[in-house]
């Protein structure tokens, strides 16, 4: 009974740690691929990268308060050098994961004449996201991209640029100006 309990604790803390789990045939994505990306942070590598950014810098101390409650930032991409090098069975993979208790697609985009897709989840626990992933799949390039751990939308746009996470670009609505007359 001991083993069986010990087997199922190192089965599920892995999969509580990253939420989601990347198929095995990813791997062969990866083998596949002209350019690939992974980046795998838990906890610990995101505490310990966040010891390098500045609270001086506005951007960068944002980053370091956002970066301190996650629990895990996990990225896979893959760009290849023609369209069909990874199949629908593929992103089903990841889908599927993304349909349990929790989570909700909030975003969903499709292009057929540019064979574009986007989704993008976001995983509550009562009225906080404490999840949120980001699948991306063109005809030559793949990616998913998950976020483990309390996240606040307004404060995303502070990871781009650091861990090796591309810079995003948040348009904040403008007030409109007063006619002088």
């Amino acid at each position: 009974m001991r083993k069986a309990i010990v087997l199922l604790a190192a089965w599920i803390i892995p999969a509580v740690a990253q939420d989601i789990k990347f198929p095995a045939s990813f791997e062969k994505l990866a083998a596949k691929a002209e350019e690939t990306v992974d980046v795998t942070l838990d906890s610990s590598l995101l505490q310990l990268g966040s010891k390098f950014l500045s609270n001086q810098d506005p951007e960068q101390a944002k980053a370091k308060k956002l970066v301190s409650g996650l629990k895990g930032v996990y990225v896979r991409s893959y760009q290849f050098a023609k369209e069909g090098e990874y199949t629908e069975e593929d992103v089903a993979a990841i889908r599927s994961q993304l349909s349990g208790p929790g989570w909700s697609r909030i975003v969903g985009v499709r292009s057929q004449k540019k064979g574009e897709n986007a989704d993008v989840f976001i995983k509550k626990e009562g009225d906080q996201i404490v999840g949120l992933t980001v699948i991306a799949a063109e005809p030559k390039e793949l990616t998913v991209a998950n976020i483990v751990g309390p996240i606040n939308p307004e404060d995303l746009a502070a990871l781009g640029g650091q861990f090796g996470l591309p810079k995003v670009e948040v348009q904040k609505k403008q007030t409109p100006k007063k006619e002088t007359k």
